[in-house]
């Protein structure tokens, strides 16, 4: 029928441009539109269907077992070069064998080696009738149902000089992005993930229902000729890969023409380079010998042929040994579990530990001190520890629990419900957290230390001068004058600021403890609540949560912030040392209790965090977003989306002269 042959030529020609010569000529859309008439025709003709339509690539019934198929040419192995000498140990032998002057240049043809599985490929008067894997060379598994799922594989050959017979190699392989997505989607599902694209590829060939295979996103590359009858072939090897690519074949477009060995290891050189950024795995580079006449006179040897080499890459995944596991304190109190190793080479660096993140990933993936692990390295990428080798874990190995307190300095461990992050609770005592502690106590809407930036405390604690905050207003002018960048005057001005800044609030000195969670704003109600630190300081559970704006997890890392004694030494030697605020008559209602404000543009005559911190002291709410219950929105200049949405809302606009005029009123 007319319009299904045309249909079908119309696919096999947007296939052979979409997966060879990688040039779509028309957008998914349209390709789709077409299979979907062709499919539709052929339900209304179904005598004219023929196995290599498009329509056909998955059809059959699930296998019960696989046969075996013995390859008409053994499917041979490649000898491996793991270094430049073996590679230039490989060109010699050539030379050699082949009695050829040590000047003159062997032409060979390099590509990469794709990290997938091995199969062969046989067309019968152009079209697919087997594919089978590599087996042990000699015999190895029918696959054919499944090969003809994957879209790369042409059904029908086409072009001109087509043989009557064609065996052609070559590598199924999983592309990286649709191996993440299935990994993804199958997590979701609650079904098993693979380990790495190759391990995909191998576990979707061998599927007994062709159905599941054309779910999987498998591509393929060929690579060599098996056998030809029928046609004449050229007399080398990469242009016999050109004929095989016009013909429908896929080839890989990274494959090069070369001469000498050095340009073989320059190539090498390079794929390594590019390696991260291609689309599929590769382990290493092919190079072989392009002259089939040079190729018949190097012959074979045992399973593999001497006129080709398989140069790897350093290895991305090894074996070693957990010998502990031990808990690191960032910055921010994080705790980060990290496997010691037995020193292993992978990936092209000696691994003698990685981290494991957090107690949960350690929980998940059941990793116990002396278990053999497989660690994973690619590039410069952190290595991963992949899995445990069940088989050989020790019989005294037991499973790896969180610490109840820190490593460090001995406070109390936290890890919040639904969170993955543990954390130590002792922030302004932990000298693995001492330089962040300080510079968020000393930063603006905290202490506010003028002159005290990053690299001034990163100084400072460095040179030993400060241990905690406290130590801050023990700093000598001698010492100061003495740092880098420093001199007297700048010294002279930051003992001024620590001086000023003793003098302050106490939701500011709430801020300034580091609490997790704690922002400005929950410094400020705590403070409006609880009047005095004291009160804060024994404050429960209950207590907390009582507050509006407090629920049960920023109430346990606030109690657990003061349940630390060294955080409360930590309080009274500053207070010993001078910093104070002003004491409150009583704790009555604020008289702009229960309003909330928003703060949006540049005010003039005071910053909008002087604004907010005058609102919030009056009892006031300051919140970032605008609603209906709004009480005001406070307007500058350049103000933006929130004015406009309070205008849609009708909510009360004030400029700074009415902010003013309200701040006023409430002081007499």
């Amino acid at each position: 029928m007319h319009d299904i042959d045309r249909l079908r030529s119309l696919i096999q020609k947007y296939d052979y441009h979409y997966y060879v010569l990688d040039e779509p000529l028309v957008p998914d859309a349209e390709y789709d539109r077409i299979f979907q008439e062709l499919k539709a025709l052929e339900a209304k003709h179904p005598e004219l269907v023929t196995p290599d339509s498009p329509t056909q690539r998955v059809s059959g019934t699930p296998l019960k077992s696989f046969t075996t198929i013995k390859h008409k040419i053994p499917m041979l192995s490649l000898d491996n070069a793991f270094a430049k000498e073996d590679a230039l140990a490989f060109d010699r032998r050539n030379h050699e064998r082949l009695n050829l002057d040590e000047n003159k240049k062997i032409t060979y043809v390099c590509e990469p080696k794709i990290d997938g599985i091995a199969v062969s490929l046989t067309y019968e008067k152009s079209l697919l009738t087997q594919a089978a894997t590599r087996g042990d060379g000699i015999v190895g598994e029918d696959i054919t149902q499944n090969i003809r799922t994957i879209s790369s594989v042409p059904l029908r050959l086409n072009g001109n000089n087509l043989p009557l017979h064609l065996e052609i190699r070559g590598e199924v392989y999983m592309p990286n992005d649709g191996f993440l997505l299935y990994n993804e989607l199958a997590k979701k599902n609650g079904e098993k993930t693979f380990v790495n694209p190759r391990n995909a590829a191998a576990g979707s060939l061998r599927q007994l229902d062709p159905k599941i295979t054309a779910k999987r996103p498998l591509e393929i590359f060929c690579y060599a000729l098996g056998s030809l009858e029928g046609t004449t072939l050229p007399p080398n090897h990469f242009d016999i890969l050109q004929l095989l690519k016009s013909w429908g074949i896929r080839i890989n477009p990274e494959i090069a023409i070369v001469e000498g060995i050095e340009s073989c290891l320059s190539y090498h050189k390079n794929m390594l380079a590019k390696r991260n950024l291609l689309p599929y795995a590769i382990d290493g580079v092919v190079y072989k010998v392009n002259a089939l006449k040079m190729q018949k006179d190097l012959g074979f040897v045992a399973r593999a042929p001497r006129w080709a080499i398989a140069h790897k890459f350093p290895a991305e995944e090894e074996i070693t040994e957990v010998l502990a596991i031990e808990f690191q304190v960032g910055r921010t109190g994080a705790l980060t579990p990290v496997a010691r190793l037995k020193p292993v080479f992978v990936g092209g660096a000696t691994v003698s530990n990685t981290t494991l993140h957090n107690i949960d990933e350690i929980t998940r993936k059941d990793i116990r001190v002396g278990d053999t692990v497989i660690i994973r390295r690619a590039g410069d990428v952190i290595p991963e520890l992949v899995s445990v080798i069940p088989d050989r874990r020790p019989a005294n190995a037991h499973p790896i629990h969180l610490p109840k307190h820190c490593p460090v300095c001995g406070s109390d461990i936290v890890k919040a419900e639904g969170e993955a992050i543990a954390r130590c609770s002792g922030g302004l005592y932990c000298s693995a957290q001492r330089k962040e502690s300080i510079k968020h106590f000393a930063s603006r809407t905290a202490l506010d230390i003028t002159g005290l930036g990053d690299k001034l405390v990163d100084q400072l604690v460095d040179s030993k001068l400060i241990q905690n905050v406290a130590d801050l207003y023990t700093l000598k002018l001698e010492d100061l004058a003495a740092l880098d960048r420093m001199g007297e005057k700048s010294a002279t001005k930051l003992l001024s600021a620590l001086e000023k800044s003793k003098t302050t609030t106490l939701s500011r000195f709430i801020y300034a403890l580091g609490i997790r969670e704690v922002g400005a704003v929950t410094a400020q109600e705590l403070a409006n609540h609880f009047i005095d630190i004291e009160k804060l300081i024994f404050a429960n559970q209950t207590d907390l949560e009582s507050m509006s704006d407090v629920g049960p997890t920023i109430a346990t890392h606030i109690t657990t912030f003061f349940r630390q004694t060294h955080n409360l030494e930590l309080i009274k030697k500053l207070q010993k040392l001078g910093v104070h605020w002003p004491q409150p008559e009583s704790s009555g209602i604020k008289p702009l209790s229960g309003q909330t404000f928003v703060l949006t543009g540049s005010l003039q005559n005071m910053t909008r965090e002087e604004a907010k911190e005058k609102l919030l002291s009056l009892g006031a709410k300051v919140s970032e977003s605008v609603s209906k219950n709004t009480t005001a929105v406070i307007a500058g200049s350049d103000a933006g989306s929130k004015l406009t949405k309070a205008e849609k809302l009708a909510v009360p606009i004030w400029n700074e002269e009415d902010l003013n005029n309200k701040l006023r009123e409430m002081a007499k």
